[in-house]
């Protein structure tokens, strides 16, 4: 070969590989340009992606509208009455029941405050209301309504004046006032008599209870202890019937109804009166000849140790 093909040749060659080693270096620079510019713009789609941003108000409004609600819905309350069971013996003069509780799951710091209203009522029985009228300078009975029933012993307490917690509708609905009171006329007497003449009968009916200190009521006789705990004290007249007491406990905040709860009480006879009542009533042919064999057995010693003298 000649030397003059090696020198054109060498050129040649030369310049081939250079013209390769441009290209292979233009490919690594458009590689490693699109690894090192290229990766950024496709970190935040990804990271979106896999840990969306919530918008701010989903963050702030339901978590407290929520937590507010579920705290609303689950109160409720819890009471109890200081006893049972009441014994009425022969010397009976009357006793006091304590109506406590609380509030579970009550808000603190609530504007307004929750009020809890009280009810004692007695065994429901009938009733007849008679209205005297002066005829001819004679006060004599000339009219009547019976009641089917109606609460026979009825005392109301509550944190302050029940209009003032709940509307008529909530009031009437739940018979918690004098003015709500079950009292039920006859279909015969509910006919014949206009709705004021009613009302003028349960208002009679209800003046002569307060009298005889069967029906109260204490405006603000439930106070509470702390946040959540209350009580209240009931006064039982030495009348009162004997039978079951019912005390209800309701738990009112703005207006409205949130809770309410039922205790009983029993009055029972106890003693000799006990023995005596039920003699009289089970067997009352055997005891009205036993009193009349007492009567006149009294009579006897009586003419016995004070003899008339002569």
């Amino acid at each position: 070969m000649d030397i003059r093909d090696l020198i054109v040749k060498a050129p040649s060659g030369l310049i081939e590989g250079v013209v390769g080693l441009l290209i292979l270096l233009i490919c690594a620079s458009l590689y490693l340009f699109t690894d090192i510019f290229g990766a950024p713009p496709q970190v935040p789609s990804v990271a979106v992606a896999e840990k969306p941003t919530p918008p701010p108000q989903e963050i702030k409004k339901p978590s407290i509208n929520t937590a507010t609600t579920v705290g609303q819905a689950q109160e409720s309350i819890e009471a109890d009455v200081s006893t049972r069971r009441v014994a009425v013996t022969a010397g009976f003069t009357g006793s006091e029941i304590i109506v406590f509780g609380s509030i579970v799951n009550g808000l603190q710091n609530v504007t307004p405050g929750y009020d809890v209203v009280i009810i004692v009522d007695g065994t429901a029985a009938p009733l007849v209301a008679r209205r005297k009228s002066n005829v001819a300078g004679i006060w004599i009975n000339t009219e009547s309504v019976k009641f089917k029933s109606l609460p026979s012993y009825y005392a109301i307490t509550s944190t302050r004046p029940v209009y003032d917690i709940a509307p008529s509708e909530v009031l009437s609905r739940e018979r918690i006032g004098f003015e709500h009171v079950g009292m039920v006329p006859m279909p015969a007497d509910e006919q014949v008599m206009t709705g004021d003449e009613l009302i003028a009968f349960k208002e009679a009916v209800v003046r002569i209870k307060k009298h005889e200190n069967l029906y109260q009521q204490t405006d603000t006789g439930v106070t509470f202890i702390g946040q959540n705990l209350f009580r209240t004290s009931v006064t039982l007249p030495a009348n009162v019937p004997v039978g079951q007491l019912t005390a209800r406990v309701y738990l009112f905040r703005d207006g409205k109804l949130l809770s309410r709860h039922e205790s009983s009480v029993s009055l029972q006879r106890e003693g000799i009166e006990r023995v005596l009542h039920t003699f009289a009533y089970s067997y009352p042919f055997y005891y009205g000849v036993f009193a009349v064999f007492l009567a006149v057995l009294a009579g006897l010693a009586a003419s016995a140790a004070f003899p008339r003298r002569s």
